[in-house]
């Protein structure tokens, strides 16, 4: 499969909301799967946005909003990151908000059953994020998400990046999108709630493959009892 597009994750989406926050993966180890990528830092501190092979952190507290480039020696509790290889891409020369964007996106998928990898570098009318922020193992996500920071920029330029993942996979990753930004200057980033894009390069890559890793070393992982239903209630609510 050496052509082929492989999606490394570690641990899953569901372990998140249930309160698993330990980092269990070195983040340099998790960079030598892609370029492309998004997760959380250990304790859930805010969202780990991966671009061009380059790891950032994108962290919120009271009024401000802060993107900080990391070292590698940091760790990750679920991440998620692929060599982003564009099998599709088209120019967008209109205003166009998130939900009519992701019909375009859609329509050009090359199958619904399959991850595809997302790149949008452009500038944005408005951006809408949100960090999540630090909290103790145990702690249900989805209650922590009611009470998240979120911060809105206007007339930024940028680029998104994240994946789309079938219906199928719902609990390993979110169904549909999972998408975080950051700016050109670095200064502003996070997860993706909402946006109006003026102008953008717009990139695709199907997946061929999941490889799914899992904290196989981490006690409370291994102990763990985990209410799937509600678990993929949660991950719909937060997400």
């Amino acid at each position: 499969m050496s052509n082929s597009s492989i999606l490394f994750q570690h641990n899953t989406l569901a372990s998140l909301m249930a309160g698993l926050y330990k980092g269990t993966l070195p983040l340099e180890k998790l960079l030598e799967h892609g370029d492309l990528g998004i997760g959380t830092l250990d304790g859930i501190d805010g969202e780990l946005i991966i671009c061009d092979g380059k790891a950032y952190q994108a962290i919120g507290t009271g009024q401000q909003a802060e993107v900080i480039e990391l070292s590698g020696k940091e760790t990750v509790p679920y991440a998620a990151i692929v060599n982003h290889r564009a099998d599709q891409r088209f120019d967008l020369n209109e205003p166009m908000d998130h939900e009519l964007l992701k019909v375009q996106l859609e329509s050009r998928f090359s199958s619904k059953n399959l991850f595809q990898s997302i790149k949008i570098k452009g500038h944005f009318k408005q951006m809408h994020v949100r960090m999540i922020p630090k909290s103790p193992i145990g702690k249900r996500f989805a209650e922590i998400a009611n009470q998240q920071p979120e911060f809105t920029e206007e007339n930024i330029s940028g680029t998104l990046v994240g994946f789309w993942t079938p219906e199928l996979f719902h609990g390993v990753s979110v169904a549909g999108y999972h998408l975080h930004f950051i700016s050109d200057d670095k200064t502003f980033g996070g997860h993706v709630m909402d946006f109006v894009c003026d102008q953008a390069s717009v990139e695709i890559g199907h997946i061929d493959a999941l490889v799914q890793d899992f904290p196989s070393q981490d006690a409370n992982f291994k102990e763990a009892s985990f209410n799937v239903e509600q678990l993929k209630n949660d991950i719909s609510d937060s997400e």
